[in-house]
């Protein structure tokens, strides 16, 4: 197991357990665990990720902290876009879609205007960082 998947491992049981509530890095910061089906494997992968609102919309960004490559989970989402979201003690099926041009600029900005570690993330890389609207299903 990698050092970012025991983390995130960590992440979801804390989160798990208090309610969708967590501490440092990201108290204070809204978290979703995002559940998503392996493009090749069909297993079930959680994610913990921030994510901001866009109306009755949640927003999620596959910054992988500006990585140069997408997180796996981008790629199963592509695949797979029938997503399971955790948002506090609620659990809910979503639809993912990702966003372009216009509406993915507005939406990566809206989300980096409140937590800006989002613009250093889009400093870091090459890659336009895709950004997904999620809407329940």
């Amino acid at each position: 197991m990698t050092e970012r998947q025991q983390f995130n491992l960590k992440v979801i049981d804390e989160f798990r357990a208090n309610g969708g509530k967590v501490g440092k890095p990201f108290e204070g910061m809204p978290m979703v665990l995002l559940t998503v089906t392996g493009a090749k494997s069909g297993k079930t992968y959680t994610t913990p990720l921030v994510y901001s609102k866009d109306g009755n919309r949640f927003v999620i960004i596959a910054s992988m902290a500006g990585a140069p490559n997408n997180p796996d989970w981008y790629h199963n989402i592509k695949a797979n876009p029938t997503v399971t979201l955790e948002i506090g003690t609620e659990r809910f099926q979503a639809k993912a879609t990702v966003t372009s041009g216009e509406e993915r600029e507005r939406l990566f900005n809206a989300q980096a205007a409140i937590m800006p570690v989002f613009n250093d993330y889009r400093k870091k890389t090459t890659r336009q960082i895709p950004v997904f609207a999620l809407e329940r299903v």
